[in-house]
């Protein structure tokens, strides 16, 4: 099996570079040893005009065997084919691509001493590989090339010329042409040589995942072809499946907000215990103010605020009937795991926008090992409150529980959007400190906020301001509630919200009934916080 790889040039930019690009210099044939055969680095031609390198992969049918022995290996690429009698040394698959990983490591990594301006340089590129195992066909190579800029053709292999009545067989003669940088095509030959074949000749370990993002980064995560790549590429193990994509959705996030993925990923403290959600230590230390209970003989323990918060969200969904309910920041899975309790909510989505946070929730619900009928009420998703998403369309409750303080105030009418206005469910139930409250928090040094990952938190003017505004504009009504005990002076330590959707109110936003046109609204800006600074560090997080 072989691959070319070739590009045109100048006197000013000769063809030549690609020597340099490759670290390997035309006018030498060079051999390296791999697990299962000889590479072979050659160029048919090379000129300042036109340089083609050409990498050939002699693999050894009997080393192929003995080295994919073992309960711990990847499946048979061809389960129809004999041990010594197949078509790995034919067709480009993953053992070409791990030749590829080898031979060019540097210029993978885009690293050329030499020249160290050439890897940032796009050059016009034609690779091709002659004889390239699809599993999909010539359509499935358009789709997963041309949305990277390629100009791809994929010219299927008869079975037999001589008989051409019995079709085609899955493999494909593959050009590519497009101008870009080698570091980028060889990377997306990497992933996607693998991808196509459906099949690997190694056991898939976790580690796989990270080589699938790192050689993935900057295409892979706005690829419309991502989750076939990733459960191809992953052969089919749902577990590093899903881990690689909520790591891509997370990339895309920070990419979006030009942020690090860690600013996103951090609804999980990392030297706290599971049980200390976004407001650190906050079940303990809220609760013996929240529940004005006296310590001492004979009393018994005071309630934990969060536990009084998930109990009045619970009864406020039970009120409207709701059956299908959103937890959107389901951070670690608490609410959804009270809910979970109740067998009138049928179905329970839990959303954050961190993967460890999710990862969390799924271990104190026990997915794994939870009952089908019990596991068939319940999911969780990676997603964030600033976009829109389809998946939320359709459900009778969304609850926004300690959620809103996390979100920067310019990115509010966002959050607002996605939720009142795209997903739109029947009732929302939002939760969120009371700032006048902080004052009964012995503990809570004055000015401070709650939790460092606050960006405010309303007093109960500006709360009730902002919801308000939000039900005008969206078509909902809204109504307050205490959460915890109401204090005389500053209120409750938690304040609800629900909203509801009148029945004779239009499903769509912003359209009157009489006429049904659309109504320009500019999005409402977000109140002030409530005489507490908002952190300098740019950062969305939409976990409670």
């Amino acid at each position: 099996m072989f691959l070319t790889i070739g590009t045109t040039g100048t006197p000013d930019r000769p063809a030549t570079d690609l020597g340099f690009l490759l670290h390997k210099h035309p006018d030498r044939a060079q051999a390296f040893s791999t697990a299962h055969g000889t590479a072979h680095v050659l160029y048919p031609e090379a000129s300042a005009e036109r340089c083609t390198a050409a990498l050939l992969l002699e693999v050894d049918p009997v080393a192929l065997v003995r080295r994919g022995r073992g309960r711990d290996r990847g499946p048979s690429p061809d389960g129809a084919l004999a041990q010594y009698v197949n078509d790995r040394p034919y067709a480009a698959s993953s053992l070409l691509a791990v030749a590829l990983g080898k031979v060019f490591a540097s210029a993978l990594k885009g690293r050329c001493d030499a020249r160290p301006e050439l890897p940032g340089r796009a050059l016009p590129l034609r690779i091709e590989v002659p004889a390239l195992s699809a599993r999909g066909g010539p359509a499935l190579v358009r789709r997963l090339f041309e949305p990277l800029g390629w100009t791809v053709t994929a010219e299927p292999v008869p079975l037999d010329d001589r008989f051409p009545e019995w079709g085609d067989s899955r493999y494909v003669r593959l050009v590519l042409e497009g101008e870009r940088q080698l570091s980028d095509a060889l990377r997306q030959l990497y992933v996607l040589l693998p991808v196509l074949d459906d099949a690997k000749h190694y056991w898939v370990a976790p580690d796989e995942v990270d080589k699938l993002l790192r050689s993935g980064a900057g295409w892979l995560p706005d690829h419309p072809e991502r989750e076939l790549i990733a459960g191809r590429y992953l052969t089919r193990r749902r577990g590093l499946a899903r881990q690689a994509l909520e790591r891509l959705a997370l990339a895309r996030l920070a990419e979006a907000d030009d942020a690090e993925p860690e600013e996103f990923d951090n609804a999980v403290e990392d030297d706290g215990p599971e049980e200390a959600g976004p407001e650190g230590a906050g079940e303990a230390r809220e609760s013996g103010a929240a529940s004005g209970a006296v310590e001492g003989a004979g009393e018994r323990p005071p309630v934990p605020l969060a536990v009084r918060r998930r109990e009045a969200i619970a009864a406020a969904l039970r009120d409207c009937g709701a059956t299908r309910v959103l937890d959107l920041g389901c951070g670690q899975g608490q609410l959804v795991a009270a809910l979970l309790s109740d067998p009138r909510f049928t179905e329970i989505v839990g959303m954050d926008v961190s993967p460890r946070a999710l990862q969390v929730a799924a271990r104190r619900l026990r997915l794994e090992r939870m009952g089908e009928r019990q596991a068939g009420r319940v999911k969780l998703i990676q997603g964030s409150l600033a976009y829109t998403d389809t998946r939320l369309r359709g459900y009778d409750a969304a609850v926004l529980s300690e959620v809103v303080e996390h979100v920067d105030p310019p990115r509010l009418p966002a959050l607002e959007h996605a939720v009142f206005g795209a997903a739109r469910p029947r009732t929302v139930v939002v939760t969120t400190p009371n700032a006048e409250y902080n004052v009964r928090w012995e503990s809570l040094p004055a000015g401070r906020l709650r939790h460092h990952d606050h960006r405010f938190e309303w007093d109960r003017a500006a709360f009730r301001d902002w919801a308000r505004r939000v039900a005008g504009r969206y078509g909902y009504e809204v109504a307050f509630a205490p959460v915890g005990p109401d204090d005389p002076e500053v209120g409750p330590p938690t304040q609800l919200a629900g909203f509801t959707l009148p029945v004779a109110v239009p499903e769509r936003p912003g359209r009157t009934e009489r006429t049904g046109r659309r109504e320009a609204a500019p999005a409402p800006a977000a109140p002030a916080p409530a005489a507490t600074p908002t952190p300098t560090t740019p950062k969305e997080a939409t976990t409670a």
